[in-house]
């Protein structure tokens, strides 16, 4: 299974992965603010024309401030919440690693949105033809025998692209060969079942606006049973109409013969 490793400490913050997933996907340009909230960071969030975000983030070091970038995208999950979800298999996880979205079967019901426990799906509220849409890994590209264009344009070699096992191994080591460099952990190793994007950083990964806390047992399986009890909502929630649909029709009858018997 590919996947991709970012070395946040290694990032210059020079927006050339954001770059590569505007012009390889062909993502309309937004209107932004560039000095919004904390500063340097533009876009303020990810959007449906910006599936790749370079975060800028101070954090307090000991002796002042540091800048610490970070990234979001699509984590690409082992085992997605969104994948068990969709309700249509609009969304499915390839053998490759990326999470794959169909847009043709989409019915736009956001349950991905409302289950992804990394916030990465992005919905079209001012289309007429609404879509999903996220970071895809650049699954064509892979499929090509490429890689993602965000890890190609990297210049830094903060992010790269090979072999998860490989990838995770290497993460590990640069950790322990630097102990006072990064924080101990590898985001994505284990969190809601583990993903196919990993990161390093030197800083806490809650200073630098990454959700924390996550179980390391998939979020599938709790959303496989809710899903479960949708078949029986569905029906019970039918029934209870067809029920009340005939109650008052039964009602206006007994009035229109009342009426007659009246006249």
């Amino acid at each position: 299974m590919k996947a991709l490793l970012m070395d946040t400490t290694l990032c210059i913050a020079c927006r050339g992965c954001q770059v590569a997933c505007k012009q390889w996907n062909r993502l309309d340009a937004e209107q932004t603010s560039f000095f919004h909230g904390g500063g340097y960071q533009n876009p303020a969030h990810r959007s449906t024309r910006t599936w790749n975000l370079i975060t800028f983030n101070e954090v307090e070091n000991g002796h002042g401030m540091d800048w610490v970038f970070g990234r979001r995208q699509c984590n690409h999950c082992i085992e997605p919440a969104c994948v068990t979800a969709c309700p249509v298999g609009a969304l499915t996880k390839t053998a490759e690693g990326p999470v794959h979205y169909d847009e043709s079967r989409c019915i736009g019901c956001r349950y991905c949105q409302v289950v992804c426990p990394f916030n990465a799906p992005r919905f079209e509220w001012n289309d007429p033809n609404p879509e999903i849409r996220k970071c895809t890994m650049c699954a064509d590209r892979i499929a090509m025998g490429s890689e993602p264009a965000c890890s190609q344009s990297c210049t830094t070699k903060a992010l790269i692209f090979g072999d998860r096992e490989e990838l995770l191994s290497l993460a590990k080591e640069r950790i322990a060969k630097s102990p006072n460099r990064y924080v101990s952990h590898v985001y994505g190793e284990k969190e809601a079942g583990g993903a196919c994007v990993l990161y390093l950083a030197k800083a806490p990964f809650e200073k630098m606006g990454f959700a924390t806390g996550l179980p390391d047992k998939p979020f599938s399986s709790e959303v496989k049973t809710a899903m479960a009890a949708i078949p029986f909502a569905i029906t019970g929630s039918a029934l209870a109409l067809g029920a009340l649909y005939w109650v008052i029709n039964r009602r206006l009858e007994s009035y229109k013969e009342s009426s007659e018997d009246e006249s």
